[in-house]
């Protein structure tokens, strides 16, 4: 039997497998949280995501997360983040059209799921808040950042040694003056969080109570 609280998404390559167990179909609060890259393990299941959905759902928020395409059940293949794009904008009407009291939505993403949130976010007029934890600044394509006003939260380990914190600063420093985004560092921490699980929480739980 398939999980409680799992479900398919209807895409148009097909299907998303997702994790969705509202509490209410009234929310006012909603997240979406996506997963590191395809290729290299990420899943909904990674540890940094479900830390992520956990810490917005103690935060009174319903959160969805879900497959990239060519991942666990998902139909599809990974096609170098255009369709995971794609795929983030699926979820995104499923989520509100099942929570359509929502009044705040945010996305989040973790590692390539920062960079595809940050782009869907950016670019969706009914997202108000983004969360990008450990982007890879060198390799992701953040250009929407420079007309992107709404508030971001990127959480990055000081030691991080797959998506480095020096890029990442580099290309914050060059954002305009009201590209409103909060840089906070963990120390020790590094691409996984290890160790910084509960710093990591605590850190989203900040921003969105703000």
């Amino acid at each position: 039997m398939y999980p409680a609280g799992n479900l398919f998404i209807p895409a148009p390559h097909g299907q998303l497998e997702a994790i969705y167990r509202p509490k209410t179909n009234s929310a006012e609060r909603i997240a979406l949280v996506l997963h590191p890259h395809p290729l290299h393990g990420g899943t909904m299941h990674n540890k940094v995501v479900f830390r992520a959905a956990k810490a917005l759902g103690e935060s009174g928020f319903e959160t969805l997360r879900f497959n990239f395409r060519g991942v666990g059940a998902s139909t599809g293949q990974y096609d170098e983040g255009r369709g995971e794009c794609d795929d983030a904008r699926v979820a995104l009407d499923f989520l509100l059209a099942d929570q359509p009291h929502a009044r705040e939505i945010i996305i989040a993403g973790f590692s390539f799921g920062s960079i595809v949130g940050l782009n869907v976010g950016c670019a969706d007029a009914r997202v108000h808040r983004l969360i990008a934890i450990g982007a890879p600044a060198r390799f992701g394509k953040l250009d929407c950042l420079f007309d992107c006003p709404k508030p971001k939260l990127f959480v990055h380990g000081a030691e991080d040694d797959i998506a480095p914190l020096e890029p990442l600063q580099e290309f914050l420093a060059r954002l305009p003056a009201n590209s409103n985004h909060r840089l906070v560092t963990i120390a020790e921490a590094g691409h996984f969080f290890d160790d910084q699980a509960n710093e990591l929480m605590q850190t989203i739980k900040n921003f969105v109570a703000q």
